[in-house]
């Protein structure tokens, strides 16, 4: 894995909801050549808003970035949950933990209906979405400690129904796998049954609960949840100036500033709609959006001060390669861990 000199990991988010796939991977390779370490990008079906205008297939493009990039990624996040069976994200996370070792993790969400309506099934209430993501990570682990022992298994449980089979291709090692959750409950259900946990920007006070309670899950499991991998994705607007910072954020991620939950909203079109509501102030302590690259290193810092070993960042408009190069260096060396 890719890391900086003194052992924080500051990685790129490729954003699949707002550029093309080749894009993306050739933005994610200049982030490596700037300082960048290692890549997240999410399994969207859909965008926020249409003005994002894409949403490519997780999978392709990450094994591009593989290939283009030396560092760690992975999914941040895919729902095992809805539109996959827990068994086809193990495959696809095992195939490419084996193809690229050492550098792929997992990472694991409940899933939101902007994605995981397509499929037209029933979308429940949050209590058994979450339910759900754990049979299936009990299934997705199952299966990699099944085929690495080079048996078969199955599984027959509330929600998933697993034949018995094993995974024919398989890393030395399986992948790491990391729940993204911004709730205490769920957080201390990661500590007990995942290997670390992601989650974004937020009040540190918030944060620091969610880290207390996956400790004290990760303590009941008899683990030590101080060294579990912990994984920010931190959205940002950057420019040149203030104003054009913030017409980004305003255009490209007004779901930034929506300070209500957006798990059960089906559509970007919807999102478009609740967008015209969006005022610049309500991104005040939600996203930094400023042209001085110091104000967004400070805010970087406090969350690698609370805890946080990977830092994946997300700059929220098009100005991507001039962003990159005034991180690279203006930003990613002040970082300290």
């Amino acid at each position: 894995m890719s890391v900086t000199a003194n052992g924080l990991t500051v990685g790129y988010a490729a954003m699949l909801e707002q550029f093309h796939p080749t894009e993306a991977v050739a933005l994610s390779a200049y982030a490596e050549e700037h300082g960048f370490s290692g890549v997240m990008a999410a399994d969207h079906f859909q965008p926020w808003v249409p003005a994002q205008g894409q949403s490519s297939f997780v999978w392709n493009v990450l094994t591009a970035i593989g290939e283009r990039t030396r560092g760690d990624f992975g999914p941040g996040v895919t729902a095992p949950t809805f539109r996959w069976h827990p068994a086809m994200v193990a495959q696809a996370s095992a195939t490419l933990a084996a193809m690229y070792p050492g550098r792929h993790w997992l990472g694991l969400g409940s899933g939101e209906a902007l994605n995981e309506h397509i499929i037209a099934e029933y979308w429940p209430e949050a209590p058994e979405r979450i339910n759900r993501m754990f049979e299936a990570i009990d299934i997705i682990k199952k299966l990699f400690t099944a085929s690495l022992a080079g048996r078969d298994v199955k599984h027959a449980g509330q929600f998933y129904k697993l034949e018995s089979t094993r995974l024919w291709t398989m890393p030395e090692e399986a992948p790491e796998i990391l729940v993204a959750t911004a709730g205490p409950v769920t957080a201390k259900r990661a500590g007990k049954h995942a290997d670390g946990l992601i989650t974004v920007g937020a009040p540190l006070e918030k944060i620091s609960g969610l880290f207390g309670k996956f400790h004290e899950g990760a303590r009941e499991a008899g683990r030590d949840g101080e060294a579990m991998p912990k994984v920010l994705q931190l959205h940002l607007s950057w420019a040149p100036t203030d104003s054009e910072a913030l017409a980004n954020a305003m255009h490209e991620w007004p779901n930034g500033g929506m300070k209500f939950p957006k798990a059960d909203i089906r559509s970007p079109f919807d999102f478009e709609q609740m967008a015209k509501l969006v005022r610049p102030e309500d991104f005040e302590g939600r996203m930094v959006i400023s042209s001085d690259p110091d104000v967004h290193r400070a805010e970087i810092q406090k969350y690698v001060d609370l805890g946080f070993d990977r830092v994946y960042l997300h700059n929220v408009g098009r100005n991507q390669r001039e962003w990159i190069e005034v991180f690279g260096e203006q930003v990613l060396p002040k970082l300290v861990r």
